[in-house]
């Protein structure tokens, strides 16, 4: 009897195995975890996602107004600093002061001053406007607040007073989440044609290879123009949103689709290939169990690095007007305040959602490196 099948035939413990008995009797899954663990930039990442998509999840119950509440009298205010020394000298719990406003004689502009004489403690689970937690929960309770309802902008309020943390992470859930449906069909379109073209070649080869030639021609910024002025202006969110992410997805499947199909030119010939279709083994159970699992380690770097391209795609369109619009809530949205220098300047709190679009792409590119090393056989 070999040694591994008198370790498989052992019935002590796990924890009584060595750490070569646990190596030969892991599985695929269990040995691609241990390399990744060892990846800590991916581990830094992979939290990073997970609080994004947490914070898209339970953004009704996390930010402190709703996305459209609007306090007039506080339009542009400036982020609320956090004190826990109060003017006498003394700790205090975490607090805001009371903020004055006065108007500049000269440029008419708005000036918030901190009002010394008066605090609001911050508090865990205030009341506050009545919301959904998950869509179905009804509650009134936020994570956090202040006594004066309207007194806390940790991120500061735009040009109508709506508080930009807030409004950052209820526009995290169509940011994040039109990467996941996007690239998802994108992956599904270019993973079946490019298998298509690549394994049975032909007339179908040169139909779907100059359909990505097409695709790949198309100017993207007129067609965007045109796209946008072509979509009726009557539609809700949610429809511009799946137009958004179908459009999105139709055009991004060509590069996907050209490297499956190299990839199974490459196999298609193999001898274990052959030897498959010989024994009667049906092509799609060839595609899938033995052309497929070759490259796999590619469609999980592919699938990382388009998430963060199908977000920074919908940002970038949606701050030049191209995507989604008001009253859409978007990271790409809320950067449209910050398309001239002047609102930087005066209001550089505007530019705060761009630092979330970089969080998440770099994140995302983290895990990829992590998944693509843990995937890789030939890397220990």
């Amino acid at each position: 009897m070999t040694d591994l099948a008198q370790i498989t035939k052992r019935t002590t413990k796990r924890s009584e195995l060595t750490a070569e008995e646990r190596y030969y009797l892991a599985s695929q899954f269990q040995l691609m975890w241990q390399k990744f663990r060892r990846h800590k930039l991916a581990i830094i990442g992979g939290i990073l996602l997970i609080l994004l998509y947490f914070m898209a999840l339970f953004a009704d119950f996390l930010a402190p107004y709703t996305p459209e509440q609007r306090i007039h009298k506080y339009s542009y205010h400036p982020p609320s600093k956090i004190h826990f020394v109060d003017s006498e000298g003394k700790w205090q719990e975490p607090f805001i002061y009371r903020t004055s406003i006065t108007r500049d004689p000269d440029t008419l502009m708005l000036i918030y001053q901190e009002d010394p004489n008066v605090h609001f403690p911050i508090r865990l689970f205030v009341a506050a406007e009545p919301h959904k937690v998950l869509g179905f929960i009804n509650t009134n309770i936020h994570l956090f607040g202040v006594d004066q309802r309207d007194g806390i902008y940790l991120f500061g309020t735009d040009n109508i007073g709506r508080d930009i943390l807030s409004r950052i992470m209820y526009a995290a859930r169509l940011s994040l989440t039109i990467g996941l449906v996007g690239v998802a069909i994108s992956f599904l379109i270019g993973v079946t044609l490019g298998g298509i073209s690549g394994y049975f070649g032909g007339a179908v080869d040169t139909l779907i290879q100059r359909v990505i030639e097409f695709l790949i021609s198309i100017p993207t910024i007129p067609f965007w123009i045109a796209l946008a002025a072509s979509l009726p202006k009557n539609w809700t969110v949610v429809q511009n949103y799946f137009a958004i992410i179908v459009i999105l997805s139709l055009m991004s499947w060509g590069g996907l689709a050209r490297v499956v199909r190299g990839k199974f030119l490459e196999l298609r010939e193999l001898d274990y290939v052959l030897a498959a279709r010989v024994s009667g083994v049906s092509e799609g159970s060839i595609i899938r169990t033995h052309l497929l699992p070759n490259f796999v380690s590619y469609l999980i770097v592919n699938i990382t690095l388009a998430i963060p391209e199908m977000i920074l795609g919908e940002t970038a369109l949606s701050f030049l007007g191209l995507g989604l619009r008001p009253p859409a809530v978007s990271w790409g949205v809320l950067l449209q305040d910050a398309q001239n220098i002047r609102s930087v300047a005066l209001y550089w709190w505007n530019i705060i959602p761009a630092l979330f679009v970089i969080i998440t792409v770099v994140a995302f590119n983290f895990v990829g490196d992590g998944l693509r090393d843990a995937a890789d056989p030939y890397k220990q």
